[in-house]
C-alpha cells in the first residue's frame, strides 16, 4: 500500500448476503409448523429460519426464492444456503439447490490514521459526498467496482460491494486518497 507504512490493513467481513432458488413451491405454513428455529411472517408472505452453524438467517418465500444473511465469508454463505436447502428437503420438499449467488458483502476496516473529511470530499468531488448534518461519514462510490465506502473522521471505513474481492479492491483504491487527507496526530 504505502512504503512508509508496512502494516497490512485488516478488512473484517461482517455480513454476506446471498440468494438461491429451490426450484419448487414451498408451503410456508408447513415450514412454520414443522421446521425448527422458524418465525412465520404471514403478513409479508415469508418465513424466517435461523441456523446456528454457520450463523445465518434466511428469508424464505413460497416461490422458492431464499435470501441468506449473516455469514462472514462467501464460503460460509454457500455452506449455510446448502444446509438450509437440506433442512427443507427433510421437511419433504423436492428442493433442487440452484442459482446461488452472493449479492452483497459488508465489511469494516480501520485506517492507521484519522481523516480530514472536508478535505477528502473537496479533493474527490463529485464522487465523494459529505453531509455532516445528515450522517457523520463521507460517502465515496466506486462505479467500476460497484462498491460504496463510508469514511468516518476516525479513519474507520464501512465498505459494501457485490463480493469480497470488490470490497478488498475498494479499500486498496481509496487508501491513497485517504492518505493525502490524513489528520495530523495529536500528541
Amino acid at each position: 500500500m504505502d512504503s512508509n507504512n508496512d502494516e497490512a490493513l485488516d478488512i473484517i467481513v461482517t455480513n454476506v448476503v446471498a440468494t438461491f432458488r429451490t426450484r419448487c413451491h414451498l408451503n410456508l405454513r408447513k415450514i412454520a409448523l414443522e421446521g425448527t428455529n422458524v418465525i412465520y411472517k404471514p403478513e409479508v408472505g415469508k418465513v424466517l429460519m435461523k441456523l446456528r452453524k454457520p450463523k445465518i438467517t434466511a428469508s424464505i418465500w413460497s416461490s422458492g426464492k431464499i435470501i441468506c444473511t449473516g455469514a462472514t465469508s462467501e464460503e460460509e454463505a454457500k455452506l449455510g444456503a446448502r444446509r438450509l436447502a437440506r433442512c427443507l428437503q427433510k421437511l419433504g420438499f423436492k428442493v433442487r439447490f440452484s442459482a446461488f449467488r452472493v449479492v452483497n458483502v459488508l465489511a469494516v476496516c480501520s485506517m492507521p490514521f484519522a481523516v480530514h473529511l472536508v478535505d477528502f470530499t473537496k479533493n474527490n468531488r463529485p464522487i465523494a459526498s459529505y453531509e455532516p448534518e445528515l450522517h457523520p461519514a463521507a460517502t465515496y462510490r466506486i462505479k467500476n467496482l460497484k462498491a460504496t465506502v463510508q469514511v468516518f473522521s476516525t479513519g474507520s471505513l464501512t465498505v459494501t460491494g457485490p463480493n469480497v474481492q470488490s470490497v478488498a479492491s475498494a479499500v486498496e483504491y481509496i487508501y491513497p486518497l485517504l492518505y493525502e487527507c490524513q489528520k495530523p496526530r495529536c500528541k
